[in-house]
Order: C-alpha cells, then sequence, then structure tokens
C-alpha cells in the first residue's frame, strides 16, 4: 500500500495501526451523551475489520458508540465466544489479517453521473421526482465503502471528488455467502438492536445494527416469514396506515433509489405494511426510532436480501 503516502497522514495512520484494546478502552469510556469526537484511527480499523468479519458495525465512522459495542458482541458470538461486547487479546487476534483496511479508488464517469440536486424533506416534493438518487460523489462513495461520509472527507480533504481523482476509502467487507437461500432464520433482537441471521445449518452468518420500532409505532411480535423482496422499491406513502408526515394528507408514491425512505431494498413480511429495509440516513441506524419496521444501512440490507428467499422465518425477539 505504499501508493498510500500521496493521502493525507491519518490514511496511513489508520492502514498502519494495530488495534489498541486500552486506548479503545479509554475513548470509550464515560463519554458524555451526544458529545462529538474526532474519528480515531485504531477504532476505524476496528470497524472496518469487524464489517469484513460479518459483524456490521453500521456505518465506518471511528467513533466509539453501541453499534461498536454491538458489533464485537456480535463478532463474538459468530466466534462461540462469551458476547460481552469487549474487546480482548482473543477477539483482536481473531479479527487480525493481513489485508490493508485502506485502499486507493480512482474515480470514474460513473460516479459522477446521475446525481440529483437535492432531497427534499417534503414527501410530496419527493413524489414528483423521476428518481431518489444520492446527492453527491461523497455520498455515493461513503455508502459504496460503508464509511460515514464525514470520514470519507477528512481522509480526503482536498479532494473535489471529481473523475478521475484518486482518493482513499475503506477495505470493507463484501457481500457474503454467495446465493440466495443460504439464509435458515432470522432473529430480531429489540432490547439490543440487532439482526442475527443463521444459515441452514443454525451457524451465525452475520450480525447487524438495527432500528426497530419505536414506542409510538412498535415493530411487530411473534414469528413471521419473508414474503419477497424489492430492490429500489417505490414507497407509497398513506397517512391512514403509516404515519403523518408534515401536512401531507394524501396517498403519494415517492420513487425509488438509495434516498428513498425505504432504502434501497424492501424485504416483504408476511405482517401487512412490515418489512426490513435500508435508509437514506444510515449513520442513524440504531440511534433513533424508525415506524415499526427494521431499519439496517442500505449495504447491510443488500447483503441480508442476496442471501434470503420466501419462506425464511423472522423472529421478533425480547
Amino acid at each position: 500500500m505504499g501508493s498510500l503516502l500521496i493521502f493525507p497522514a491519518v490514511a496511513s495512520a489508520i492502514d498502519a495501526s494495530d488495534i489498541n484494546e486500552a486506548t479503545i478502552t479509554e475513548k470509550t469510556a464515560d463519554l458524555p451523551p451526544g458529545k462529538p469526537t474526532e474519528p480515531a484511527p485504531d477504532i476505524v480499523k476496528l470497524q472496518i475489520l469487524l464489517d469484513r468479519a460479518g459483524a456490521s458495525p453500521g456505518v465506518i465512522d471511528g467513533l466509539p458508540g453501541e453499534n461498536l459495542t454491538k458489533a464485537i458482541a456480535g463478532f463474538e458470538a459468530i466466534q462461540g465466544l462469551p458476547a460481552d461486547g469487549k474487546l480482548d487479546q482473543e477477539v483482536m487476534q481473531r479479527l487480525a489479517d493481513q489485508v490493508p483496511v485502506v485502499q486507493a479508488y480512482a474515480i470514474t464517469g460513473d460516479d459522477v453521473a446521475g446525481l440529483v440536486e437535492m432531497i427534499p424533506e417534503d414527501y410530496a416534493k419527493q413524489a414528483q421526482m423521476s428518481a431518489l438518487g444520492y446527492t453527491s460523489v461523497a455520498e455515493r462513495l461513503a455508502e459504496r465503502f460503508h464509511m460515514d461520509e464525514n470520514l470519507l472527507k477528512k481522509l480526503n480533504p482536498t479532494a473535489s471528488f471529481a473523475a478521475g481523482e484518486t482518493i482513499a476509502v475503506a477495505v470493507a467487507g463484501e457481500a457474503r455467502h454467495g446465493s440466495i437461500g443460504n439464509i435458515g432464520n432470522i432473529e430480531v433482537h429489540r432490547k439490543t438492536g440487532q439482526v442475527f441471521a443463521f444459515g441452514k445449518d443454525k451457524s451465525l452468518l452475520a450480525v447487524y445494527p438495527a432500528t426497530i420500532g419505536s414506542e409510538e409505532t412498535p415493530s411487530p411480535t411473534g414469528t413471521h416469514k419473508v414474503k419477497g423482496v424489492a430492490r429500489m422499491p417505490v414507497y407509497v406513502y398513506n397517512p391512514k396506515i403509516n404515519f403523518q408526515q408534515g401536512n401531507n394528507k394524501q396517498i403519494l408514491k415517492l420513487p425509488g433509489g438509495p434516498n428513498n425512505p425505504v432504502g434501497t431494498v424492501w424485504i416483504d413480511l408476511t405482517e401487512p405494511t412490515y418489512g426490513i429495509h435500508g435508509t437514506p440516513e444510515p449513520n442513524l441506524v440504531g440511534k433513533t426510532g424508525s415506524h415499526g419496521c427494521v431499519r439496517l444501512t442500505n449495504w447491510d440490507v443488500e447483503e441480508l436480501s442476496g442471501m434470503v428467499k420466501p419462506g425464511v422465518v423472522v423472529t421478533f425477539m425480547n
């Protein structure tokens, strides 16, 4: 990865750093609620390694928080270790690999094509658009590489994100486990805010942080099944069934796209109006309530949708 010498020092620091258990413990201890911190190279590296191992941290942002703890616990569960969410030598040894965590990426013409100027908050205005696409190259690439857009910009502070430009990005996990039908069952854990995907052999394949309902609009209970999968779905807003958005009292059809209210994928459940879906705001997954459904990052739900087929059992736990 010598080519990374052309990038800011922080990119090289991330790629060269070892995961420091003591440093991460110090950074995650007794943080005031909601207080922002600067991305830490060792946390960025830890999040990337967890992402590659099937224990999604949500957005890779270099920041401490519950999603990081949940990802560590998820990795421990995948490995058959006690799932306490604490980073220790056993976890670090099992996560370690020789693959760089930061790589060079040359922006292409396709990356800069098909952008939209903005996404209005009003659903009535969204319904008038042809697509709810990305609003910038940075947004598109941050999502492709599972990163927080702010972290991508901090790694590349002088970048204009134009075609032909070379930038530093995370070497995130690729969609795993091959063909459709590898999932035997899914568990949605409301208390911890996680989705567990099990193989047909009962092994734990992947764990994702999730936003699961709210007090006002709780998620379903009990056992349901996957009914089907829609990619780049049109979102039908019905205030009498869903919720009240602004002053909109009419049924509206919002076009597909990554900034659609349900993101890039809708996994339909046999419980009417409920599903597992993506989001236009991946940085909020696991941190705010949903309107009853199960919300994942777009890349996590895309991976999950590639492993399920109709009939897969989805159980809501806790």
